[in-house]
């Protein structure tokens, strides 16, 4: 008898664990790394948590037709139009798509564009972005846990980072500190 040859029995037992070692090498590649935080803007630590998958169906239904557009077809919203361009509350910016922590207006500034704008996120595990761009190219800013399109980032901004995140107001939702 050849030892080449895999019996029923192997076969069988190969197919009951393919499955499993799918399962579990999907979920490790769906699941993201996210900072929580409380509407207080408290840090609650690190979880991983997976990532948030939608049809556009379910997008439309749940977003305004601007904020899907924006966040799910890469639009930009007109300048000094968002709600949130000029506001000076003390508070946080969450995703609009899937509530993820963002920024806080502790690191917001007039940067007189007509957007909001801040130089650095609430937690850098909460936001993915390329290399930012010196105005001339687009660098997108997107939430990690559900890929909404948020804005761009560029190499304009003030101390202590240099960095402006250029963000548009219907891609977030503002939480105020109380």
């Amino acid at each position: 008898m050849d030892d080449s040859r895999i019996t029923r029995r192997d076969f069988v037992a190969a197919m009951t664990v393919l499955p499993v070692v799918a399962a579990i090498r999907g979920a490790a590649v769906d699941d993201v790394l996210i900072v929580d935080f409380n509407d207080a803007g408290v840090r609650q630590g690190t979880s991983r948590v997976p990532k948030i998958v939608k049809s556009d169906a379910e997008w439309r239904s749940q977003l305004s037709p601007i904020s899907y557009q924006i966040t799910r077809q890469h639009g930009t919203e007109r300048s000094f139009t968002g709600p949130y361009w000029d506001l000076h509350d003390r508070g946080m910016f969450r995703c609009i798509c899937c509530g993820t922590a963002l920024f806080t207006s502790a690191a917001k500034f007039d940067s007189g564009t007509g957007w909001p704008s801040f130089w650095q996120p609430i937690a850098e595990e909460n936001v993915r972005h390329g290399t930012p761009s010196h105005g001339y190219t687009e660098s997108d800013v997107t939430c990690r846990r559900c890929d909404a399109h948020l804005g761009d980032l560029f190499d304009d901004g003030p101390k202590p980072t240099g960095l402006r995140y250029c963000i548009d107001s219907v891609a977030l939702r503002f939480v105020k500190f109380t």
